[in-house]
């Protein structure tokens, strides 16, 4: 069978995916993935993913935040990359993949904690950090307007 590929020729897995990105059989259903490439705005990015991550769709939120990655120069590209590992942790998670989760979700905090004393676009990076030191449920990604 010819390799997947996207209108751009690249190869792109088709195969439908579960709610945490594993590939299921062709022709079984699967959940939308999210697109990739698409423009946002860092507070769009920010509200996707965590709309996301409420419905408990880690692996989902990882791609829009990986989006965000790509598409950010520095000094931010570190941000995005960490709360994309977040998100890639938390997938890991709730596959039952322990030392993956522990992993992603370690290297996530070391890419936004010096983003602490001067948190973008309203993020948590405090509560975050907090949380990856205990990860149960799920983190907000920003500050609640008070």
């Amino acid at each position: 069978m010819d390799r997947d590929r996207d209108v751009a020729g690249r190869a792109r897995n088709a195969r439908p995916r579960d709610g945490l990105g594993r590939p299921l059989p062709y022709g079984q259903a699967g959940v939308e993935r999210q697109p990739e490439g698409v423009p946002r705005t860092p507070e769009q990015a920010l509200a996707e993913a965590q709309q996301l991550l409420d419905e408990g769709k880690p692996f989902h939120a990882h791609e829009v935040l990986e989006d965000a990655w790509k598409a950010s120069d520095e000094p931010e590209r570190a941000l995005w990359r960490g709360l994309a590992q977040l998100a890639v942790g938390m997938t890991h998670a709730a596959r039952g993949n322990e030392t993956g989760a522990a992993a992603l979700i370690e290297r996530g905090a070391q890419n936004i904690w010096p983003y602490e004393v001067n948190p973008p676009y309203a993020i948590d990076i405090a509560g975050l950090l907090r949380w990856a030191e205990n990860p149960a449920g799920i983190p907000r990604l920003t500050r609640s307007a008070d």
